[in-house]
């Protein structure tokens, strides 16, 4: 499989390289050199920015590494997007240009039989003179040769077709990629959602929970992301704030003072977490107990009992893998189905389960909505529902794209968001 990615990869790169260096370049110009040395450097910081983390390199390394090769990876996916849809336009410009050429052409050699007849009624009329004068001629000027076929201006149709092609989808690919990375580093946008839930009290009407997921505080989001979404969140005034797992990508030693930040949400009620599959890549015991100190409470399949609902948490599927999976039974199996429910799970594949144990509504996030279009195809794959509102019975789902970016900073075609969800009682 590893060789098959290699293989994969190694072919891109030759593709890329070909359409927006290989030709549009003059062999051993400076450009070309610029390009090809480009064509190796930016693959190997790539690979390093993804194995950087669990190869143990230093975190300022990781951090050296993390910008341009995550953000090649992305250039990379658009470039090659832009350039294979300039496939299609490349035969099209080369006819457009062939007809011009023979236009032009066919209107230069129209001009040569005029140009002839000149010559040649301007030569008779020498000749005549000559001959009254007793001299004769023999030195008239051949006529204009007709222009060369459009075919010899084909290797500089061919260098400019590549040229504009090339330019366009750099453009097209390298834009695309600054969008959506400032679309990352502004921080995600608030959005608002109400939710009727079975057996929410009259009292408990309007309570309202900010959602926030994968954060992803790593190499490249730091302490200033998280500031950004603290503020987000404090400025919509919410009851209770739920931290949908996928914190952090690294250790506490080197990510803690990028979380401080999160001590200083405010709500009524506190502030809720459950891990996502990310914090079991980086040490989810020592991140349970830190987020603790930031003041936050972990829901390690567990239940808490808010005014007017219960609110319960399970732990992600990938902690299976160290005897910490999610336990439905644990956190929900004894719970009193007449109150209203709401569960904090990372991933939305465990709905099913959600929905076996009559929970009124699941807050999840994991698939960031595809984050890089065309991801969100490849997300429906694996998930019920890849971002937004659904309903499972009588259960209902709700998946947030994420606060933050997994691997290059960049989101095409999924925004990133906060979500303050309104439950609403039937009662009201």
């Amino acid at each position: 499989m590893a060789v098959a990615v290699l293989a994969l990869l190694a072919g891109v790169h030759r593709y890329v390289w070909r359409r927006l260096i290989g030709d549009t370049t003059r062999p051993g110009s400076a450009a070309r050199r610029a390009g090809t040395v480009a064509a190796f450097v930016l693959p190997l910081l790539s690979v390093g920015a993804l194995t950087a983390g669990r190869a143990g390199f230093p975190f300022r390394l990781q951090q050296v590494l993390a910008w341009p090769g995550f953000l090649w990876l992305a250039a990379l996916l658009y470039l090659t997007l832009a350039l294979l849809a300039g496939e299609a336009v490349r035969p099209l410009l080369r006819r457009f240009l062939a007809r011009r050429d023979r236009a032009a052409g066919a209107e230069r050699r129209e001009q040569v039989p005029a140009t002839v007849a000149a010559t040649t009624t301007t030569a008779g009329a020498a000749t005549a003179a000559d001959a009254g004068a007793g001299g004769t001629r023999t030195d008239v000027a051949p006529p204009a040769e007709a222009p060369a076929s459009p075919s010899v201006a084909d290797p500089s149709r061919r260098l400019f077709v590549a040229r504009a092609v090339g330019g366009a989808a750099a453009l097209a690919g390298l834009g695309t990629v600054g969008h959506g990375t400032y679309g990352v580093l502004r921080g995600p946008r608030t959005k608002r959602l109400t939710v009727p839930l079975a057996g929410l009290p009259r009292s408990a009407h309007g309570f309202r929970i900010a959602v926030v997921s994968d954060i992803h505080l790593g190499p490249v989001l730091g302490r200033a992301h998280t500031q950004r979404i603290v503020d987000a969140i404090n400025a919509t005034s919410p009851d209770l704030v739920a931290v949908v797992g996928d914190l952090v990508d690294g250790t506490v030693a080197d990510l803690g003072p990028a979380a401080e930040p999160l001590a200083r949400l405010e709500s009524r009620h506190g502030s809720y977490f459950v891990t996502g599959n990310h914090e079991y890549f980086s040490g989810a015991a020592e991140w349970v107990d830190h987020v603790r100190e930031l003041g936050m409470h972990p829901l390690e399949n567990a239940r808490v009992e808010i005014s007017g609902f219960d609110l319960a948490g399970v732990n992600d599927v990938a902690g299976e893998s160290e005897g910490q999976g999610p336990d439905f039974a644990r956190a929900l199996g004894d719970r009193d189905r007449s109150r209203a429910s709401v569960l904090l799970a990372h991933q939305p594949v465990v709905i099913d389960e959600a929905v076996k144990y009559g929970v009124g509504l699941q807050l999840s996030g994991h698939t960031h909505g595809g984050q890089l279009w065309p991801g969100n195809l490849l997300a429906e794959l694996a998930n019920p529902t890849v971002a937004g509102y659904e309903r499972y019975g009588d259960t209902q789902l709700y998946v947030s794209r994420g606060a933050g970016a997994w691997g290059p900073p960049v989101r095409v075609g999924a925004p990133s968001d906060i979500t303050v969800v309104e439950l609403a009682s039937h009662q009201a």
